[in-house]
């Protein structure tokens, strides 16, 4: 375990350079509200170092015989004009910089955003959802958070630092700046070591969280499934064993952190004591004033108080800078699946597909099809058929460009889709998938998803179209009404039809039905078929069929097995010739099985 966190210790220095230079964009990108927020940071601190300076006179006048008493009122409304000037400036600081800080979390949040889009179909089931956007949280809150760090805190303390230690050396012996001085080295020194070494408490909290948001996420998600089997008392326990984990690991992290800070204001009041004992030595030889004590003291409290936050800011900039780390990981993932340099959008005007010579195996596998081709002429619809793993669905996810091909080629109307960018080829496909998936949103949002501003009347016609209009005129908020979590409020056939309705939306030139209705009972599977067929019509259609019934007017029924091409013709064609096809129809017609 030690050796993984050296590792990981080493990774993050790089990192931490890494993210530095994601933000300086952001940075240069609004440099005038930087230099401004500069400038009155700067114009803060020589006001707060200028009270002690202040102080320090008023001392002295006071401390003269027959001191006239105007002289002293000055100094007074001096000393708290300046106080004044700080807190004001500080505060036109935080106020200018508001607009970077936040402007630049809401692009890094799109940035992510987009990239998570950007990635390929294997990127995506391969995820989990709970610890991603956790990650994503926590990185675009660490950017804020990162910058307000820097700008309120580091580049401040710094200069207030150099500040009052230059002024201890300038006015007093060179004993008091290099005690100052050594004190500040020493305390950050021991705050790099020690929080360096509990880093490795971070890195497994972070872990464990993200376990247990992810395990959280899919439980809630399969909400039913865990009804389903009782399982109530497994999903909070195994819960619990994550978090009571990350409790340990929580309570060893917070332990340590009250070492560090023991030892940090040992070092300071070590500091403190030796410069104080020195200027009391001074005041009673008469080399120093009662007024330059004081001023000494408040220098120091204005020297030791930054730095004393100075710990907490670098444990929060080591922290931010991991909770970045999984973000910046996630936008150094690339897709598998690039358009190539100067791509264009493909044109489609007849829609003619066809697969030539298709070889493809995932990654990791055998290969799923070998050899495959086959045509689909404009407005042809051909219908894909075969048992389970034969490679039916990978030829409809090949040609909507979620894989490439190995080798061969894909052509719609004569062009190789690899050749052309993603966006536009999956444009020109529309699909219905098993089981369509629902946003969390009303009907009315779900169906205009096929149409970016698609209008009311557009929306209830395609509703119309795919047969699902009077079940939504019959719902007592009718378009308005929510589908709930992935559409779980709708049933299988509904869902389908919102699904046809969408694509009638898009209108593309070529549809994909993926086993449409496989998963329906009789009555939504007529419901559905019937708005699939009117929807096929004047489109290139490509079928992936489980019931054999609903593909007989196909033009063309290719049978596949073994990821090869076996048979195809159409439906009668087919039965006459009596191989596999004629053997899976024979299974559906005699019911001896639901499957194929």
């Amino acid at each position: 375990m030690k050796g993984s966190h050296q590792t990981k210790a080493y990774d993050f220095k790089n990192r931490d350079v890494l993210v530095l230079k994601k933000l300086w964009p952001y940075l240069v990108k609004m440099k005038s509200r930087v230099i401004w927020a500069v400038l009155f940071l700067i114009f803060a601190k020589l006001a707060n170092v200028s009270v002690p300076i202040a102080l320090k006179e008023i001392v002295d006048h006071l401390d003269e015989p027959n001191v006239l008493l105007v002289l002293p009122l000055g100094l007074l409304t001096a000393y708290g004009f300046l106080r004044l000037l700080s807190a004001l400036f500080n505060e036109l600081r935080d106020a200018v910089f508001a607009k970077v800080r936040y402007h630049a979390m809401r692009f890094v949040a799109i940035g992510v955003f987009k990239h998570l889009h950007s990635l390929d179909l294997s990127f995506h089931l391969d995820r989990r959802i709970g610890g991603i956007t956790r990650d994503i949280d926590r990185g675009t809150q660490s950017v804020s958070t990162l910058l307000s760090i820097f700008v309120f805190n580091i580049l401040p303390s710094l200069f207030e630092i150099f500040l009052v230690i230059g002024l201890l050396w300038i006015s007093y012996d060179l004993f008091f700046a290099a005690t100052s001085l050594i004190t500040v080295f020493l305390y950050i020194l021991l705050t790099l070591a020690i929080t360096n070494w509990r880093m490795k408490y971070r890195y497994d909290m972070n872990d464990m969280q993200s376990e247990a948001n992810t395990n959280a996420v899919d439980s809630l998600i399969n909400y039913e499934t865990v009804k389903y089997f009782n399982q109530d008392n497994f999903e909070v326990e195994r819960y619990d064993n994550t978090m009571r984990r990350w409790e340990e690991v929580a309570v060893k992290s917070f332990t340590s952190m009250t070492a560090l800070n023991f030892a940090q204001s040992a070092v300071i009041a070590i500091g403190v004591t030796i410069i104080l004992i020195l200027a009391a030595d001074g005041v009673v030889k008469s080399a120093l004033t009662l007024g330059d004590m004081i001023m000494i003291q408040a220098l120091l409290l204005q020297l030791f108080l930054p730095l004393g936050s100075l710990g907490i800011i670098y444990r929060q900039i080591k922290h931010n800078f991991i909770d970045m780390n999984n973000m910046f990981d996630l936008l150094e993932k690339s897709s598998k699946i690039k358009d190539i340099k100067g791509a264009k959008d493909i044109e489609v005007n007849n829609a003619k597909v066809e697969f030539q010579n298709i070889s493809f195996a995932y990654e990791g596998k055998d290969k799923v099809l070998k050899d495959i081709s086959f045509s689909i002429e404009p407005g042809q619809k051909v219908a894909i058929v075969g048992s389970s793993g034969s490679g039916k669905s990978t030829i409809s996810k090949l040609l909507f460009r979620f894989y490439d091909v190995s080798s061969g080629q894909i052509l719609i109307d004569g062009q190789d889709i690899k050749q052309y960018t993603q966006r536009s080829v999956q444009s020109a496909i529309g699909v219905v998938p098993q089981e369509p998936v629902m946003f969390n949103e009303s009907i009315f949002y779900n169906i205009s998803y096929g149409k970016y501003g698609a209008t009311k009347e557009e929306v209830v016609h395609a509703a119309k179209l795919a047969y699902i209009h009077d079940f939504i005129s019959k719902l007592p908020l009718g378009y308005d009404t929510l589908v709930g979590e992935r559409g779980l409020k709708l049933s299988g056939g509904e869902k389908q039809r919102m699904a046809i309705a969408r694509v009638l939306l898009k209108n593309p030139p070529i549809l994909i039905f993926d086993e449409a209705t496989s998963a329906l009972d009789s009555h939504s599977e007529k419901m559905v078929q019937k708005a699939l067929d009117e929807l096929a019509q004047k489109h290139t259609t490509l079928v992936i069929a489980h019931r054999l019934s609903t593909i007989i007017d196909s033009s063309n029924i290719i049978v596949l097995g073994d990821g090869k091409v076996i048979e195809q013709g159409t439906h009668q064609e087919l039965i006459q010739s009596g191989g596999e096809y004629k053997r899976l129809w024979e299974i559906q017609v005699n019911n001896q099985s639901d499957e194929i």
